[in-house]
Order: C-alpha cells, then sequence, then structure tokens
C-alpha cells in the first residue's frame, strides 16, 4: 500500500521538474515584467526597453555558442577573452576601414575556436582545461596588442554599435538574426542532429560512423565567431577598444543563460530560444534589483540560486 500511495507524489513531482526545466525561464521572465510593470517607476519607457535589449545583447550572442558547445557535453570558458581580443584586432586594423577590420576580428575569434575544437577533438584533452588555458592566454595577448584604452572615431563602426533600423537598434537585429540561424541550424540540419547526438551519447556516435572530432571542432570555431561578434558589438557601442575589461565573466553569464534556459550540462540537448530567455532572465533580474536600490551581491546570490534550482531540474530529469 505505501508502495502504491507514493506513485501519485513521485510522478506529481516528475511532473513539476519536466514543467519547471520546459517552461520555468519563461514563467521567471513573465513574473519579473508584471512585478516591473507594478513596481519600477518609468519600466515600461522606450528608452528603458531599448536599453535593456541593448545591455543584453552581448550575452544572448556568446550563450548562443555556448549552447552549442554545451551541448556535447564541453564547456567553453575563453568566449570572455575571445570578446577582448576581438576589441584588440578590431582596433588595430581600422585604418584598412571596418569591414576589413571586423573579418579580421572573426578571424581571430574562429582560430582561438579553432585551437580550442583541436585540443578537445583531436587531442582529447577536457574541455574545461583546454579552454581554461585559453582564457588566460588570449586575455594576455590580447593586453599585449592594445596596453590600454583606445579610443576611435570610425564612423562605419560607430554607427554599427549606436545606430537603429526602423527604430530597433542594429545589434539588436544582428542579435536576432544570429537566434534564428542557429535555432534553424540545430533543428533543421544534418550538423545540429550531429551536435546534439554526440552530447547524447559520444560513444554511440563514433561508432554509428558520426563525424564526431570534426563536429566538435566547428563547434568550438563557432562559439569563437560569435563570442568576437559579441566583441566587436561590445567595441562599437563603446566607441573604444578595452581588452583589459571586456567579456570579464562573461563566459559565467553565458553558461548561466544555457543551463537556465534548459539546455543540460550533460549534453543532448540544445534550448535556443531557452537560452535567449535565460540571458534576458539575468538581465531584467540584475536590472531590477538596481531599480531598487539593492547590492549587486543580492544579485550573484539570487543567480546563484536560480543556477542550482536549473541545475537540480535538469539533473533530476536525467536521472530518472
Amino acid at each position: 500500500m505505501a508502495e502504491i500511495a507514493a506513485k501519485p507524489g513521485r510522478l506529481d513531482r516528475e511532473r513539476v521538474l519536466a514543467w519547471l526545466q520546459e517552461y520555468g525561464v519563461y514563467a521567471a521572465v513573465l513574473a519579473l515584467l508584471v512585478f516591473n510593470i507594478l513596481f519600477t517607476p518609468n519600466f515600461l519607457d522606450v528608452g528603458n526597453f531599448r536599453t535593456q535589449l541593448v545591455q543584453v545583447t552581448p550575452i544572448v550572442i556568446v550563450s548562443l555558442g555556448m549552447a552549442l558547445v554545451i551541448g556535447t557535453e564541453g564547456i567553453d570558458l575563453s568566449v570572455g577573452s575571445v570578446m577582448a581580443l576581438a576589441a584588440a584586432v578590431v582596433v588595430l586594423y581600422l585604418g584598412y576601414g571596418a569591414l576589413p577590420a571586423i573579418a579580421m576580428a572573426l578571424l581571430a575569434g574562429a582560430v582561438v575556436g579553432a585551437v580550442g575544437g583541436s585540443l578537445v577533438a583531436y587531442v582529447g584533452v577536457q574541455p574545461i582545461v583546454a579552454t581554461l588555458a585559453l582564457l588566460v592566454g588570449i586575455r594576455g595577448l590580447a593586453n599585449v596588442l592594445v596596453p590600454q584604452l583606445r579610443e576611435f572615431r570610425n564612423p562605419d563602426l560607430i554607427a554599427l554599435g549606436g545606430e537603429s533600423i526602423a527604430g530597433v537598434p542594429i545589434i539588436v537585429i544582428v542579435a536576432a538574426v544570429l537566434t534564428l540561424a542557429i535555432a534553424f541550424v540545430v533543428r533543421r540540419t544534418t550538423f545540429g542532429r550531429h551536435v546534439v547526438a554526440i552530447g547524447g551519447n559520444r560513444a554511440a556516435s563514433e561508432l554509428s560512423g558520426l563525424p564526431v572530432k570534426r563536429t566538435l571542432l566547428i563547434v568550438y570555431v563557432i562559439s569563437g565567431v560569435l563570442a568576437a561578434i559579441a566583441g566587436v558589438l561590445a567595441t562599437a557601442r563603446l566607441q573604444a577598444s578595452d581588452p583589459t575589461s571586456l567579456g570579464l565573466y562573461m563566459e559565467l553569464s553565458a553558461i548561466t543563460a544555457v543551463v537556465v534556459g534548459g539546455t543540460p550540462l550533460t549534453g543532448g540537448r540544445i534550448r535556443v530560444l531557452g537560452t535567449v530567455m535565460g540571458a534576458l532572465l539575468m538581465q531584467l533580474l540584475s536590472a531590477t534589483l538596481i531599480k531598487h536600490n539593492l547590492p549587486q551581491s543580492w544579485t550573484q546570490m539570487v543567480q546563484a540560486a536560480i543556477i542550482l534550482a536549473a541545475v537540480y531540474a535538469t539533473r533530476e530529469r536525467g536521472t530518472r
């Protein structure tokens, strides 16, 4: 009798965890929006919405690449340093024009991603070790290339960071296009299915003849390029290159957005829209606490609690 009575409770608990993993981030964003509409002065101002969207854009773009990497059961700790390297490279080549400078910055991100991906896929280094080494080394390289904050006046690059199309900031449009592109890749392409399959069971993927090493390499290259794009956009918005501070702790923000958005750290599943909502949740949470004069330490503690809850929900479902 006791066993029979325990089954409904177990089922309800699993249903709650499943619902939280699927829709928890959307409910949290909605709850924060309602709270701010009711209790935060001037929250519905157009300027406030624009500010929130612009500030969250780099996190969204970096998180898209991180979601792919985590989908393979990996991790990329180098993304913040890649942003700094892109900021350094773009100003070094700005004398040749904005487009060549941006191309060189993206190439730098791709090279870093290729190095990390090669270490993981072909050398067999653990992702956290390979990308941790890159985190330290690439940040140092960026500081060597541009030792201190350097301002620029290139109108094309400044327009990329400050202009709008039909009232929507260009950098927000770029983030939206990249989100749609990554969602298409994950859901509609063979490459996306390979990424999910490798994260679900790498050994079985190898036995099935999937190009595991090549797929891992490409995933890290994509992550590096997306981080470089975020670095270029952040530099354009600031109208200055600051490799010392740009992208600091970005890897933690990106991992948080991915995990809170429903992508498990154990791989095998990628939630692109959930990742975007996870980034929005972190931005709204931080803005809400600031607007109500709560210290930054509260933001960090609440974020930590949300991460633990998200990891718990995904872990419980994964061990059913």
